[in-house]
């Protein structure tokens, strides 16, 4: 029998150290030679990304600390390692560079492949491809000064037996996918310059490879100022498999060398999404006319004689990492579901059949983990907003008769991303303690076609905080949940949601902004105060300058203080290059002395999301007690949250 215990102050087997196990991530799969290979992010060696492989049913570690395969290219990174012949190609975070690691001879044989930069982590490499025999092909980013968005990109081939990278590329301000075609004749790569973003504008563009393995002058096959590209790879030597949005959804194209242009399907759906990070792959052939590809649901097999698309597993695995590798007649590639945290999957697209190549970490009891409930509620301008609501639950607890539970907004980080309906662990933290959470797909989320993606065009702050304003309030008219306990959360551009739906609306009792944008002006180029990639983001966003300005202090959190209807929680990395500490730190000194409660918890070491298993217990930790403390509910267990006024 469970007992009656207020909203909150559950008691739950899900500690915030639980959580932090499980942000042991796996991401960029790839198969060699029958082995599977994947980089392994883990909070407990403080944030390294190791390389393993599984080859019969065994996992070997195969880049020991202290390396770790990460980079820093646009600030998300993009693949980190590649495998030729032997030679075991990374990229390594201390000092950006890239190294090999020769199999044959031990995890000692480490040695450098390019010099040491003048700068430190001046000079950054991504998404690793094949190139010639004795080459890897690569993304460049080299710092050109101080600032942030000082930076230059090229394409480089760069030798396996040592020396200065070579040039080959550099059509465009910004570049990904380089990719040489099987007779070697042809390269291939993706261009995009600023204002746009790659899921705005971007190019896919050709070249002749010359007899001294340098590219003659390129042309583009496709993409135009509303069509972008966001996967390429070569179908043979005279064409090439290319995800695009002609239509408005993103899906694979066969693209000849002389332009000719035609869709593999119909549907109206997306089998793409936004290129965050370089070397993302959302299909891979199987053979005969087949594309294993992801939909907005799951797994899918794309059948070229029909343009059919069928699901695989669908149900059971729910939300997959854009990194989908063929593994004999059969898909690898990171999954979970909602009941099942993401984890290395090898599924048989012809039956369904999954069998898990990491080994699950145990976890709770499915009685305390909250089952998503896929819902739409309508928004104010008539469009229909997509949400995932997370009821509390917990076998041990039940609430008061009469009262209802407090309900988080959870506003996801972009703004151009989505959520899943999966298994979110931190979410549980909060439900398994009776306090709900509902996930918003604003207007500008990914995965329904470029039509809602650009509702947030110009709106942002603006749309993103009603859809976010109309969900909560369906939530409370249907009785669901407590109008007094309503707080709302979110992290990068999630946090400059709840920071302006906290300045901007009444509906919200507290705001936690973790990492946030929080000074719209400052975030561009020339403030000085974000990154190159996303320094003329907001453009689109909010709208060009100059002669928009006024909007971006109307739609700052930074300049609403006086609305501000509860207390706010900020939680920032110190090291953090794409929403950079100075904006959190100049809202906390402009509440000062407002009787706001507010509190700001910095993280040294930390750069844009949380990495480390003892920043992730004290986030989370400090969160419940934010809300603890402004709801008015105990949190045994937990230290309290010092707020200051």
């Amino acid at each position: 029998m469970p007992t009656i215990t207020p909203y909150g102050s559950w008691t739950s087997p899900i500690s915030a150290r639980d959580v932090a196990g499980a942000g042991t991530t796996p991401h960029w799969v790839d198969v060699v030679d029958g082995a599977v290979w994947w980089a392994e992010s883990r909070p407990h060696e403080n944030g390294r990304v190791a390389l393993v492989r599984w080859v019969d049913g065994a996992v070997q570690e195969m880049l020991p600390a202290p390396w770790s395969a990460r980079n820093r290219v646009h600030e998300y990174g993009g693949r980190p390692w590649l495998l030729r012949g032997d030679t075991l190609v990374f990229t390594h975070w201390d000092d950006q560079r890239l190294y090999a690691l020769d199999l044959r001879a031990g995890p000692g044989a480490v040695t450098p492949l390019t010099a040491e930069p003048d700068t430190a982590q001046g000079v950054r490499f991504a998404d690793l491809c094949p190139g010639p025999p004795g080459e890897v092909w690569a993304v460049r980013e080299t710092a050109l000064g101080p600032g942030r968005a000082d930076v230059a990109r090229d394409v480089v081939a760069v030798p396996l037996s040592g020396g200065s990278p070579r040039p080959l590329a550099a059509s465009h301000h910004f570049l990904t996918a380089p990719r040489l075609a099987p007779d070697r004749r042809h390269a291939a790569w993706l261009g995009w310059d600023h204002p746009a973003m790659p899921w705005d504008t971007t190019s896919l563009c050709v070249a002749e490879v010359l007899g001294d393995g340098t590219l003659g002058p390129h042309r583009v096959l496709a993409g135009d100022a509303a069509t972008s590209v966001c996967q390429l790879d070569w179908d043979g030597p005279d064409a090439l498999i290319a995800i695009t949005d002609p239509g408005g959804w993103w899906v694979p194209h066969r693209i000849t060398l002389d332009g000719a242009a035609e869709a593999l399907t119909g549907v109206e759906a997306e089998l793409g999404g936004p290129l965050w990070k370089l070397g993302s792959r959302w299909t891979t052939p199987l053979g005969g006319g087949r594309h294993a590809v992801l939909t907005t649901h799951g797994l899918a097999v794309l059948d070229e004689s029909t343009g059919a698309v069928s699901p695989v597993a669908e149900g059971e695995l729910t939300a997959w990492t854009p990194t989908l590798a063929r593994h004999g007649d059969a898909v690898v590639g990171v999954a979970a579901g909602p009941a099942r945290r993401a984890a290395v999957v090898r599924v048989h697209p012809g039956d369904g059949t999954i069998t898990d190549l990491t080994d699950p970490a145990p976890g709770p009891a499915s009685t305390y983990l909250p089952e998503p409930r896929i819902r739409s509620f309508p928004a104010g301008d008539g469009s229909t907003v997509p949400a995932y609501v997370y009821p509390p639950a917990n076998p041990d607890h039940t609430g008061p008769e009469g009262q209802r539970p407090p309900y988080l907004v959870h506003a996801h980080g972009g703004p151009t991303g989505r959520h899943h309906p999966a298994l979110e662990l931190d979410f549980a933290f909060f439900t398994s303690r009776g306090i709900g959470v509902v996930a918003v797909d604003y207007g500008g989320s990914t995965g329904r076609g470029r039509a809602y993606r650009e509702r947030l065009r110009g709106g942002w702050g603006v749309v993103d905080v009603d859809d976010c304003a109309a969900v909560a309030q369906a939530l409370v008219g249907e009785g669901l949940a407590d109008p007094d306990r309503l707080a709302i959360r979110g992290g990068s551009a999630g946090g400059f949601t709840a920071a302006a739906s906290a300045t901007t609306r009444g509906l919200y009792r507290a705001a936690t902004a973790k990492y946030p944008i929080l000074d719209l002006r400052p975030w561009t180029g020339d403030g000085g105060e974000t990154h190159d990639f996303e320094s003329r983001y907001v453009e689109g966003l909010v709208g060009p300058l100059p002669d928009t300005e006024g909007r971006y202090t109307a739609r700052s959190p930074l300049h609403n203080l006086g609305g501000l209807a509860g207390p706010v929680l900020l939680l920032q990395g110190e090291q953090d290059e794409i929403c950079p500490p100075e904006q959190a730190e100049r809202f906390v000194a402009a509440l000062r002395g407002s009787g706001v409660p507010h509190a700001l918890v910095s993280f040294p070491g930390e750069q844009h999301g949380f990495r480390r298993a003892e920043t992730m217990v004290t986030a989370l930790e400090t969160e419940l007690a934010f809300y603890g403390h402004v709801f008015g509910f105990d949190t045994p267990g937990v230290p309290p949250v010092r707020l200051r006024g």
